[in-house]
Formats: structure tokens, sequence, C-alpha cells
């Protein structure tokens, strides 16, 4: 588990030197729990984040009560962050998967996402 934990944080920190948002073009940020998986647009250059949705998001807990999987839900928590998106007029960003393999949730949250009207 401790060589797990390692493993992604050294990947995290090689990604972070190459990826950066901005206002026009944020980061989108996915971090996976065990049972929760959590998306948010960070700006960079100001340190703030413009918005987050995760599977405890309010706005989609009847959508997510007829999803069967994690990766179904998922693929609604990147829908979800793409509407946000878009209501703000952010419509491109810098995936970060933050150290995970793109794979799986991570993969589902991505293309939720671009269904939804984000462009990586």
């Amino acid at each position: 588990m401790k060589r797990n934990i390692t493993t992604r944080q050294r990947s995290k920190t090689r990604m972070r030197k190459k990826i950066h948002g901005t206002p026009d073009k944020p980061r989108l940020s996915v971090y996976r729990s065990l049972n929760h998986i959590y998306t948010q647009l960070v700006d960079d250059t100001a340190g703030n984040i413009l918005s987050s949705a995760s599977t405890l998001s309010k706005e989609i807990q009847s959508e997510l009560k007829n999803a069967k999987s994690k990766v179904d839900k998922s693929k609604i928590v990147g829908t979800l962050i793409a509407k946000k998106a878009t209501g703000k007029n952010i419509t491109i960003v810098v995936f970060d998967r933050s150290g995970y393999r793109y794979h799986g949730r991570v993969q589902a949250v991505a293309e939720g996402a671009r269904e939804g009207g984000l462009k990586f």
C-alpha cells in the first residue's frame, strides 16, 4: 500500500510540473477515493477553485441512485462538471488525472466531460 501511494505521488508531481490551469483554460483535477470521485476546475494563477462536482453533489443524487457501478457514477459526475463549466463560459480545460491511470473511473469522468461539451 505504501509503495502504491508513493508511486502515485511521484507521478502526480511529474505531471503537475507540466500542467498549469489559467482562468481561460482551467485545470480539471480528479480525485478518486474508495467510494466517491471528486472533480474541480482550478485556476492555478490565482489559486481559485472555479467549480466542483462529486458523487456527493445534491444535483445528481437521483441519477446516481439509478447508476449500477462506480464507473457509471463517475461518468455522471463528468457530465455535471461539464455542465457547470459551460455555465461559466469555459469550454477548454487541461485534464489532470492526479497520478491515477487513465482507466476505469478516471476515464469515465473524462468521457462524461467530453460528452458534456468540454475539450481537452
